[in-house]
């Protein structure tokens, strides 16, 4: 009689599964927990130690770990040896898998969880039978996931049995699932074991959506999410109204939320092609909106907007006068939500900000032709009262705060990067140049008619002192910039014959 072995931690649809594989004239093998619910279903089983003849021992950690399971998943069909060797140890073949795997993922996301806890849920004899019935495709039809029951009762019921191509695909799902199951054991032992350059990197993601299409429209793409969600990420928020969310918009919501974590006072972010176009800080969300509309009101059209504070019904109000891609907020008021999903595109997701400081330590991993760079987040703490004034002219105390805000702004800026901020928002970025005065004369011209109070942030020092000539030539009366070039003492005799503060951070930003 044709066999299937059962054993699952998630029960779900596992009684209708087995009935229909009884009723295909299968006997059934199963072990622990799931044969007390096949049982009490009043579905008859033979227990793992009728077939081994091998009691279950030390707390069930040894039970399937046995020759007659592995030799009936293992045995190929078409090898006469091996059927002679089943015969002469009394190994009946198992043709059906059906195994989940021990909750290891939902037992490290808990809060508390101790190592303990973590250790008794890595599961042994469950990825050793997968893997035994998967490498044996051939013959044997190994089920991981109970999305796939129905396809496998579909084809159990034919004379033929399942086909060889829904088997290789099955197997090929169970090295998926065992590979994942590994890397995320992988993982939390080298957390524990504090190693920051492990020999090998096992990452394992899963998939959140199929994209239309990536950058272009001629490129395939998916998103992926990782296996154990990050709270405060793109990934983790809650679409609430819109289209789809598109490759690009997926890119360009990451970089605004990775840009208004920096800021604690209610902030708007408005960001266009990965950089942003407006940063406005306000006594109330409405007022920060306005500070960053006004910094760029024409770059912002087509742009994403974040919000550190709720959307209310007066910041709705302005928006829905624009095209946007995307609002991302903590939350909508009533009102404000109303106002907004009258645009049938616009793309309206909440996110719990409370859980962003929890994030830093969540690497960044960028894809190269043949491989990975892996690095911290560019996180680190800095207290402008701290900086290095290098310049005879000490800045004023409100330059002093737009220095710290232009500061937080231009680390998210593509090098080399020139923002011009005042206390409250920017007013002329320049991204991305392959020369910095480059940066510098965009940045300017954007901030053109706007310089009252504006002061310059550099992402990187001066490698000449044409920037800071041209700067001051244009109204600039502070710089902030990290510092470290030999030429250093140039750039500071400029902003002196200027009467220009200038200060050094001693911490560089670039963002490629």
């Amino acid at each position: 009689m044709t066999r299937a072995l059962i054993s699952v931690s998630d029960k779900t649809g596992v009684v209708e599964f087995v009935k229909g594989l009884v009723q295909a004239g299968i006997e059934i093998i199963s072990t622990g927990g799931t044969r007390k619910v096949l049982t009490e279903a009043g579905i008859p089983t033979l227990s793992i130690d009728e077939v081994t003849g091998f009691p279950e021992m030390m707390d069930g950690r040894v039970k399937t770990l046995h020759p007659k399971i592995h030799g009936g998943l293992l045995a190929r069909r078409d090898l006469t040896s091996h059927m002679t060797a089943m015969k002469e140890q009394d190994i009946q073949p198992i043709d059906f898998v059906c195994v989940n795997l021990y909750p290891f993922k939902e037992t490290i996301e808990k809060p508390a969880v101790t190592e303990a806890e973590a250790i008794e849920n890595i599961d042994i004899g469950g990825p050793s039978m997968l893997r035994s019935a998967a490498k044996n495709f051939a013959s044997v039809t190994v089920v991981v996931d109970p999305k796939d029951y129905a396809l496998v009762l579909a084809e159990a019921k034919n004379e033929q049995g399942t086909s060889l191509a829904t088997r290789k695909q099955l197997a090929a799902k169970v090295f998926r699932h065992t590979a994942a199951y590994d890397a995320l054991i992988a993982d939390y032992l080298t957390k524990q074991t504090a190693d920051s350059e492990p020999e090998k990197l096992t990452l394992t993601y899963d998939l959140k959506q199929p994209l239309r299409y990536g950058e272009n429209s001629h490129q395939t793409a998916a998103f992926y999410q990782n296996a154990l969600p990050v709270p405060y990420s793109i990934a983790s928020a809650q679409q609430l109204h819109g289209k789809e969310l598109s490759y690009n918009n997926i890119k360009d919501a990451d970089a605004a939320l990775r840009i208004i974590r920096e800021f604690t006072e209610p902030t708007v972010v408005a960001l266009k092609h990965m950089n942003p176009c407006g940063i406005g800080s306000g006594k109330t969300i409405s007022e920060a909106y306005r500070f960053a509309y006004e910094a760029d009101p024409t770059s912002i059209f087509g742009g994403i907007l974040v919000a550190n504070r709720e959307i209310d019904l007066a910041t709705a109000e302005e928006l829905h006068k624009l095209f946007l891609e995307i609002v991302i907020a903590p939350s909508f008021s009533k009102e404000a939500f109303e106002v907004l999903s009258g645009k049938k595109n616009l793309r309206l997701l909440t996110l719990d900000f409370s859980e962003q400081v929890n994030e830093n330590n969540q690497p960044e991993v960028v894809a190269v032709l043949g491989g990975l760079l892996v690095q911290d987040q560019d996180i680190i703490e800095e207290t402008p009262t701290k900086w290095e004034v290098a310049t005879d002219r000490q800045p004023t105390e409100s330059e002093l705060k737009a220095l710290a805000f232009a500061w937080k702004a231009v680390k998210h800026v593509k090098s080399n990067a020139i923002v011009v901020a005042n206390e409250h928002q920017t007013v002329g970025v320049g991204a991305g140049q392959m020369n910095r005065v480059g940066s510098v004369k965009l940045a300017l011209e954007a901030a053109k008619g706007r310089m009252d109070g504006a002061v310059l942030a550099s992402d990187a020092y001066f490698p000449m002192d044409d920037s800071v000539e041209y700067a001051a030539q244009h109204g600039i009366k502070a710089i902030v910039q990290p510092g470290g070039s030999i030429r250093d003492k140039d750039s500071i005799a400029m902003a002196n014959k200027y009467g220009v503060t200038m200060v050094f951070t001693g911490v560089r930003h670039f963002r490629h």
